[in-house]
Parts: C-alpha cells; structure tokens; sequence
C-alpha cells in the first residue's frame, strides 16, 4: 500500500508533518518501537510507530531518524498522548532525512494503525500471489519452461515473506528459495520430514505444525496432481513417498485464503512430482525388462544386449560398459493386506538418488522394477580398473539409511517394515543373475534383524550372518534361551548388568584390561562378573566353542 493511503483513512486521523513529496513509498509492513535503536529488528519498508520514549531531549531525535533511513524505514509515526505534541527538533531530523512524519491523535490507539496497515498489505501481495501462481500454473501445465517450484517458492518469499522448501519423505531437499539467506540444515530436514510422516500416519489433515528449536514450521503434504486428499483407501499406500512443503511459520492461525493459497502452491509442485515420474518410465521400463530376461534364464547375449540399451539412458556419455549392482527392497505391514511392490519401488527410486543431485527431476542413474511385494533397482556404476578389485566401490548397504533411518521409522510406525538388500558389483550379463539371488539373500539377512529399516550387504554372505535367517524360529529361541535367559534372570533380579558385560568381553576378544577399560570397570570386577556368568550357565569363556556359542546366542535374541 502507498503511504498516501493512509491519509486517506478518516478513521486513522492522521496528520502529515512533513515529507509530502515522498508520499507514493510503499509501505510493506508495521512497527511499533520506543528503542532508542530499533534498527536491528528493521528489515526495510516499514512504517515506524512511535511513543516518543526513547526521546530524552533534542539531542536524541537526529540519531533516531538516521537510524531508522539507514534501515530502509518508509515512514514515521509519531504519538502525541506523552508529549501533547510532536516536538520540534523530530519534525527538522525528518525533513533533513526526507522521512516523512505522521502526527498520530491520541485518540488513536497504535493497534488500529497496525491492523489497519497489516490488513491492507497482506492482502495485496495475497491477491498480487495468487494471480502469479495462477499464470504460473498455467505455464507449468503447458511445458517444462515454468521454471520449477523454486520459482514458486521464491514468490512466497518475496511477496509473503515466507520461507519455504520442498523436501521428500526421506528428507531430501528437492527445492528451496534462491534468494539470500540461510539454507535448511541436512538434520533439520530429516527432523521435519519424520514430523511430517508420523503426523500423516496419524490420519490428521495438514499442515501439521512443528517447532524445532526457536522455529515454527507448517508441514503441507505434496500429493499427486491426480489424487484429492481423501483419494488413497489406506494412508500407507503413499506415506512413504508423498513430498512435503515445509513453511517456516505457524499456519494455526491463518485465515482461510492464505490457507488456500498455500494449497495452490502444493497444487503447483505435485505437477512437477508427477512429471518426475514420468521421466522415470523409460528407466522403469529397462528395469523390468531386463529383470524379466534375468528370472526367466534368458541368454547372457540377450541380456547384455538390452544392458547396452539401458546403459545411455542411465549413465549417458560413459565410454565403457558400466559394472552393476543389484538392489533388492521389500515393504511389508502387518496384515498382508497391502501390495508393498509399488510403495518399495517409490522408495527405491528416492533412496537411490545419486546425493550430489538437486532439484526435482534430479539426475537419476538408477532403474527399479517391481514384483509382488518387491522392489529391484539395477544400478550402473563406472566400470572399474582391471587391478581394482571393486570391493570398496559402489553401494553399501549401512549408508543407504544412514540419513533416512528415523523419517523412514515414523513413516512405517508400529506395523510396517522395510528391508534392504545389495550385491557387490558385476561387470557382465553373466553376473547379474548371481547379483540378484545375492542381493535377495542380503535382504533375508536384514528382515531376521530387530528394527522397522534395516539392510545387509554382500560382504555379510560370507560370515556366519548368512546362516542366521534361516535357522528354524523353534531352534533360534531353544539356543538362546538355554544360554541368555538365566543371564537375564539374574540382571532383572540384581541389576547386575551381566549381559552388557559378555557382549563387551566378546567384542573385545576376551581381553581382560581392554574390556574393563571400556565398561569403566576393575579387572578384578570384571573377572567376578565373568565368573557368575559361566557359573550361571555352565560354560567356560576361555573355551573358542562356548565364546562362540555365546557370540550367535547374541546375534540370534
């Protein structure tokens, strides 16, 4: 609104004591101040509402007005109610300024002005927003040439002062404001994004508002341009790959046409999330194509003849034939009611997005097929010298969920698991078919461990991991519970702490000093506690079988 404005609001009764010429700035918000230096809380465009206490003679009020111009302040209003009149030396500092002064009755409460102006600026940029987003929609719809949501949210910081970011479930940052200011750290997007899923497991309508640390943020959920809020049967079906608008403000108490308007914008990203997906056909296409030639036993030479098809699209510009890996990802909630293949497809693509990449159609070098209730991603990997042995290179299963562990758990809650497995690399048609059972083996491997996300890597296929999944449920529980259950017994009773014990003498290889070290202990403490647990059990810990014994009891509860 233009200061002019003000003057013409009879109900406002202000009076202009200087600084007619200037009447056409633009007032882009309201503050009420009596520091003697408010500039630090002064971000440009505001009109300045004063009491005149922070004036203590004329000396004061040259330092406060050039102050406030070097802050970038439009106007200031000043109260008559402590002095009766506006002072004289005020009015000489403005004019010698050009700020303009207002002369505020003191019938006139502050508050009035301020509502007044809040009023009237929120809702010129909320209609001057909306027009944009709409003509932005439009270009968005038509063609790749609207600019992303970046643009969108640029929008919403420069018209709404409001700062916002698109992230994943997992808490990938896909887009954010390319104005100056502070990114959204990597923690804190993983923090927002399990916010996010827990609230939507709940069933609750967005936003969902949550506060970290001095921060208030609305989390609105991004779905499918072809989807209504009520659309999906069972909130699972899409909690684990649904994007998200984090706003970093409390949308508890907006009014319904911002509220609005944030939905637009939502409205506006989930078009470019569907045409992310649909850029990613061709990739799925390969995949399943190539995994039906693997399952099926089809000739090596066929099978390297549809790689060569897929090895452009995924890594356009390599040389040389890639090596590949093979990851295998189930999704699974209790009552089987739920096909987990698609949600575990969803989840692939998003976990195994190369990290380097930005943005919503970021550079993806993957393929993911799925098959019931699994999901199988083929992964190119620049192929490796003949003297490196590729053990080191690749995927490895730990870092796959090492940034998306807690947004993952609280997106599956109380009954839902997702379990991964990877093969080591191979360099031929030949191998993929041994890929794939390793992969699924892995995956085994990881499902018979405690915890809702959970993987296993190839190198694990050769220890004793490997035999563990498939050792009968009646015989794993008979084998622990002969060993462990007198321990645990007897630290329910004494608060002994015997099991921590054993497993810290175990990874410590039996080495007395080493252990009593790390559990902040005598020797002569821990050589009493070892005593009661061989005494409990039966056993001997300087014996390799029963360390062993104890060591897969471990592993097995």
């Amino acid at each position: 609104m233009r200061l002019r404005a003000l003057l013409d609001t009879d109900a406002l009764g202000l009076r202009l004591l200087g600084g007619e010429d200037e009447l056409d700035r633009t007032v882009r918000g309201v503050m009420t101040t009596d520091l003697r230096d408010p500039s630090r809380y002064l971000s440009g465009g505001e009109l300045v509402l004063t009491g005149l206490a922070w004036r203590r003679d004329a000396a004061d009020s040259e330092p406060f007005v050039r102050l406030l111009v070097q802050a970038g302040v439009v106007a200031l209003a000043a109260g008559e109610a402590e002095l009766g009149a506006v002072p004289e030396d005020l009015v000489v500092a403005c004019a010698r300024h050009r700020l303009p002064l207002f002369a505020v009755h003191e019938s006139v409460a502050f508050a009035t002005i301020t509502e007044h102006v809040v009023r009237q600026v929120s809702g010129e940029r909320a209609g001057d927003l909306a027009a944009v987003v709409d003509r932005h929609r439009r270009m968005m719809t038509s063609g790749p040439a609207g600019g992303g949501p970046d643009v969108v949210l640029d929008l919403l910081g420069s018209d709404l002062d409001l700062r916002a970011w698109v992230l994943s479930p997992t808490g990938r940052l896909i887009a954010g404001p390319k104005v100056a200011g502070p990114g959204l750290p990597a923690d804190t997007c993983a923090k927002l994004a399990a916010e996010h899923l827990a609230a939507a497991r709940t069933g609750r309508r967005g936003p969902h508002r949550v506060t970290l640390g001095p921060s208030a943020y609305s989390l609105f959920p991004v779905r499918s341009s072809g989807r209504s809020p009520q659309a999906s049967r069972d909130v699972r079906e899409t909690v684990l790959s649904d994007w998200l608008l984090a706003v970093e403000a409390d949308a508890g108490d907006w009014p319904e046409e911002r509220l609005d308007l944030l939905q637009g914008v939502t409205q506006l990203i989930s078009v470019e999330r569907d045409r992310r997906d649909a850029a990613r056909t061709v990739r799925r296409r390969l995949a399943q194509e190539v995994l039906e030639l693997v399952q099926t036993g089809a000739a090596p030479a066929e099978i390297a003849a549809r790689l060569r098809v897929a090895a452009p699209v995924l890594l356009p510009g390599l040389g040389a034939a890639p090596h590949w890996q093979v990851v295998v990802a189930r999704v699974e909630w209790e009552g089987g009611e739920l096909e987990g293949g698609p949600m575990a497809q969803a989840l692939l693509e998003e976990i195994l997005v190369d990290p380097a990449a930005t943005g919503p159609e970021p550079s993806d070098r993957i393929a993911v097929a799925h098959t019931g209730d699994e999901a199988i991603a083929l992964v190119p990997l620049p192929a490796v010298s003949a003297e490196h042995d590729g053990s080191e290179s690749g995927i490895l299963a730990d870092a796959l969920l090492e940034s998306v562990r807690d947004p993952l758990s609280a997106g599956l809650g109380d009954d839902g698991r997702v379990t991964l497995g990877v093969s080591a690399s191979v360099h031929s048609a030949e191998g993929l078919r041994g890929a794939l059972e390793e992969a699924r083996h892995a995956r085994r491997v990881a499902a018979a461990r405690a915890g809702r996300v959970c993987a296993a890597g190839h190198q694990e296929l050769a220890s004793h991991v490997l035999l563990l999944p498939f050792v009968p449920d009646d015989v794993r529980r008979a084998f622990t519970a002969r060993l462990l259950d007198p321990l645990r017994d007897y630290d329910r009773r004494h608060r002994a702490e015997l099991i921590p014990t054993l497993e810290a003498f175990l990874d410590c290889d039996g080495s007395w000093t080493r252990c009593a070290t790390r559990l902040h202990l005598h020797v002569n403490t821990l050589r009493y506690r070892v005593g009661r647990i061989e005494q409990l059990t039966g056993r001997d810990l300087s014996r390799l079988e029963d360390k062993l014994d104890f060591f897969l009891a471990l592993r097995m509860s």
